[in-house]
């Protein structure tokens, strides 16, 4: 159930918050929060329901050990926390690797060794990297004393929550359980309402108009690399590289705009980044809840690890960060490569920070962008092979060969939306009124295209960040 179906949009979405409104009338938050629960288990059970039982397992679970926690912790016996913290942080991370990790850790295997291990072919529950980021640091924060008690019902809309449960933005407890408490939390807000409708349309239009349209173009280069040409492969690469920000900040913004209905302000995910002057920039940019659950979870910790802090550490936190960044996004090792990739140049990019040598700004820009495109080469590819073979076909110099499918329009237009217009969070700063006809035009002109798709018996695309 897609948050771009119709199913989801005139159906689902409007019962779901009418009843919500209704529940917390006539029958408290706690049983609003107990509706918007069980609509959450309702919409992940829609995709797959026999992953329900495990994500109910996992809340449940977690919860249960992160009161073992804060109960030792509260009794001074911080030993037997800290153990109990490690064994739950180790069953989340063997749930997560089970899924994700396992079959590429077999084909790894017999690659290395020549064996021939069954694969077990398990499809990746949707929503398990995100979902399970977020319960370890729950468990984490839960031992360090953020987390002073548990509640069974706040914990699990926390968790389950659907505007954000299938692909981010990745959510801090404190930030989510704090708005779940709040008095008004079940009354009708208009401002917030409009504020939704003004992000959930932003958001279907940068899906079902800008994504899918660029990734007509882009499936069209990476389903034939063998034939392309130089200017083919770029193109197509920079149709990938605008279709996966719109798909995944489309998505961000209409989670923005349904969890503002239910009075729930989630974390900026993205803020311009392909403004970015270098990859420092662009990472602060780019998936902000991710790198802000690294550098608060991984990072930072491995600092506070070492006995003396030098710049050569600081510089292999990042490193090893990155890596664990670029694996977290899929199995595989273009994934790996990715990591590698990002974390060497950010690695550069601080030691010349750290010397005081800047570039021509309008250079660094360029020289981010095309190195972003070029790693993203590595998402889209089906394999590593595939993603070096496109590489190949993108450093060929063989000349322009132009073809009939290579619509520069698109690329232009969508350089311009994303280096010279604001984006939605300073709109929204800036326009408290949001101005109905715009949000009910894009609003309008994305369902039509959306029930052409259907009468015409095509699909749209699903959500890119779904696969991770």
């Amino acid at each position: 159930m897609p948050f771009h179906s119709h199913f989801f949009i005139f159906m689902f979405f409007p019962i779901v918050l009418s009843l919500f409104f209704l529940t917390g009338k006539f029958f408290g938050a706690a049983a609003a929060k107990v509706w918007v629960l069980l609509g959450s288990l309702f919409f992940y059970a829609y995709f797959k329901p026999i992953y329900l039982i495990l994500i109910i397992t996992s809340i449940l679970i977690n919860l249960w050990l992160s009161q073992i926690i804060i109960s030792l912790r509260d009794e001074k016996k911080m030993t037997s926390s800290k153990n109990v913290m490690w064994l739950a942080i180790f069953l989340n991370l063997a749930y997560l690797g089970f899924y994700k990790y396992f079959d590429f850790t077999i084909e790894a295997t017999n690659y290395i060794f020549g064996s021939n291990l069954a694969l077990l072919n398990f499809a990746l529950p949707l929503g398990i990297s995100f979902y399970t980021l977020q319960q370890i640091g729950f468990i984490v924060d839960s031992y360090q004393g953020v987390v002073k008690k548990g509640n069974y019902l706040n914990y699990g809309v926390f968790v389950s929550f659907f505007p954000q449960l299938i692909a981010g933005p990745i959510v801090h407890h404190k930030d989510i359980i704090k708005q779940l408490s709040d008095e008004n939390f079940t009354k009708i807000n208009m401002t917030n309402i409009k504020k939704g409708f003004f992000y959930f349309s932003v958001g279907l239009f940068k899906k079902v108009i800008l994504a899918d349209t660029l990734g007509i173009y882009a499936d069209k280069g990476f389903e034939s690399i063998e034939t392309l040409t130089f200017a083919q492969s770029w193109f197509s690469s920079f149709s990938y590289m605008f279709q996966l920000y719109f798909d995944f900040s489309g998505y961000t913004d209409m989670a923005f705009g349904l969890a503002f209905c239910f009075n729930i302000t989630l974390l900026r995910n993205f803020d311009s980044p392909y403004k970015a002057l270098n990859i420092i920039d662009f990472w602060k940019r780019w998936h902000i809840s991710l790198t802000n659950f690294i550098g608060s979870y991984i990072y930072t910790p491995l600092l506070r690890s070492f006995k003396k802090i030098t710049f050569g550490k600081m510089l292999f936190g990042t490193f090893v960060t990155m890596q664990i960044a670029g694996i977290w996004h899929g199995a595989a090792f273009k994934f790996i490569v990715f990591g590698c990739s990002h974390s060497t140049l950010l690695v550069i990019n601080h030691y010349f920070k750290s010397k005081k040598r800047k570039m021509n700004k309008y250079v660094s820009w360029f020289f981010t962008l095309v190195f972003v495109n070029i790693t993203f080469v590595l998402f889209r590819a089906n394999t590593t092979l595939d993603a070096f073979a496109f590489l190949r076909q993108m450093f060929s110099f063989d000349g322009i060969a132009w073809s009939d499918w290579i619509n520069v329009t698109y690329i232009l237009i969508s350089l311009v939306i994303t280096t010279q217009f604001k984006n939605i969070h300073e709109l929204e700063k800036e326009n408290k009124e949001y101005p109905v006809m715009v949000n009910l035009a894009l609003f309008v002109i994305s369902i039509v295209h959306l029930t052409n798709l259907y009468l015409n018996d095509l699909n749209t695309d699903k959500f890119i960040y779904f696969d991770f």
